[in-house]
């Protein structure tokens, strides 16, 4: 299994946010974690690479434990991430951004800075290129639309080669059309280099026509977690969480 997670518990000033979480993520699997506001979802996905230290519980990736392990070495092992709100530098190229991590993960940052645009060109045009930004490489990030934004920012989580990407809300701020194309990207990618993708959503379509399984928190507590079938059938999440008119939407939408 590549990633096990195993009595996960967080608590803020005497307050649980997350409580006993359990799971297991296959390589090559898109496991979806949703939840209200407020769930947990996010104190979670932080404990898993390194940003916040869980108060018991266990994290492994490929039987290697990462709880106590700082973000930067959590990465180095294969854990790649993107966030809700985009995180590149917008003066620098779409290439420029993609070496940024390259060279990162060489540990080339600090000797080669001066150097740094002849290096790892090759590689970085074929990060874009897997994302289909490959003719935007020259443009600088700041002039780019959100949606391409989204594509360069996986061009670079990808640059570390992971096992397991963590994404936080990937399609927040997309187009429909755009929301589809880069979760159908994100699906061929993982199934390809048999990579195991963990994302947190609120559009209920994506979660239900991407994830193979879906599990859902509420008040820091797994109540359900299955295939989208089972989940959706769910009376308990149904009552908690997708009675707000999001569960018939994805139902028109299968």
């Amino acid at each position: 299994m590549l990633l096990e997670v195993a009595g996960l518990r967080k608590s803020f000033g005497g307050i649980d946010a997350v409580r006993g979480v359990e799971f297991t993520l296959a390589a090559g699997e898109i496991l979806a974690l949703i939840g209200p506001n407020g769930a947990g979802k996010s104190t979670c996905f932080n404990m898993l690479n390194g940003q916040i230290k869980p108060d018991q519980g266990s994290v492994r990736l490929d039987g290697r434990e990462l709880v106590g392990l700082a973000p930067r070495a959590i990465w180095r092992l294969g854990v790649g991430r993107t966030f809700q709100i985009t995180q590149t530098f917008g003066s620098m190229t779409v290439r420029e951004n993609v070496q940024m991590a390259l060279l990162s993960h060489g540990r080339a940052i600090g000797d080669l800075w001066r150097f740094a645009g002849r290096l790892d060109v090759a590689e970085a045009d074929r990060l874009l290129a897997l994302v289909g930004m490959a003719d935007a490489a020259e443009r600088p990030c700041g002039e780019l639309a959100y949606g391409d934004l989204k594509r360069v920012e996986l061009a670079v989580a990808l640059a570390n080669d992971p096992k397991l990407l963590l994404m936080d809300e990937p399609t927040a701020g997309m187009a429909p059309r755009e929301r589809i194309a880069l979760m159908r990207l994100t699906a061929d990618i993982a199934q390809a280099k048999r990579m195991g993708v963990l994302f947190t959503e609120h559009d209920m379509d994506v979660v239900f026509e991407h994830a193979d399984r879906i599990m859902v928190l509420n008040r820091g507590t797994l109540i359900a977690e299955g295939t989208p079938a089972e989940v959706r059938a769910n009376e308990q999440v149904r009552a908690i969480y997708l009675g707000e008119g999001r569960l018939y939407h994805a139902e028109a939408a299968s």
